[in-house]
């Protein structure tokens, strides 16, 4: 697997990841760069790591988590999804969910990284310099992450409550695709 390919899978893996960032963006009330690159740092960190993981499970384990691995992507994403549409739905203006704690970003970092799992076993086949791979897919989502809240931040400013209801909308639609392209029911 050559660079140019390695930088193609780095920008799809990281779509999840900018989607999501994008959505902690819309429930900050003002732009907080200390939470973005925390954010950002938890995607790509997983992002990065899951490959590894992939890597080393190799074939011995890839038909279980192939096979259940869109499934714990969607229901991670509905559970934080959905927690998201609720709280769009308090009459509380000033409260907005930017949390970053370490339980939220981890179901975060997760849900989003699971493909990224099923791709470092792909690693092993072909034989990818899995330093390489794994240093340019982190870096990427870093980057589109931070990028993620700096949009979302922008326009949750203007929409305040419906830019979480969105969000969480935005999060479920995630998890529903991803479910879907992997029962073969759609093809993105």
């Amino acid at each position: 697997m050559d660079f140019f390919e390695i930088v193609l899978i780095g920008i799809g893996l990281a779509m999840d990841a900018f989607a999501v960032s994008v959505c902690k963006g819309l429930s900050m009330k003002k732009m907080d760069w200390r939470k973005a690159i925390i954010i950002s740092l938890y995607f790509g960190i997983f992002q990065a790591v899951m490959p590894v993981i992939g890597y080393f499970l190799g074939t011995t384990f890839s038909g279980f988590v192939e096979s259940v691995d869109h499934w714990i992507a969607f229901i991670l994403l509905a559970i934080i999804g959905g927690n998201m549409i609720k709280d769009s739905t308090d009459d509380e203006n000033e409260k907005r969910n930017d949390n970053i704690d370490i339980k939220t970003m981890l179901l975060l970092a997760i849900a989003t990284s699971i493909d990224a799992l099923a791709v470092g076993i792909t690693f092993a086949f072909f034989e990818t310099n899995i330093g390489l791979a794994i240093s340019i897919i982190g870096l990427i989502t870093f980057i589109l992450s931070i990028i993620g809240v700096k949009i979302g931040n922008r326009f949750g400013d203007k929409f305040q409550n419906k830019a979480e209801l969105t969000g969480g909308i935005i999060l479920i639609i995630i998890g529903l695709k991803i479910l879907l392209e992997h029962l073969g029911i759609i093809a993105f």
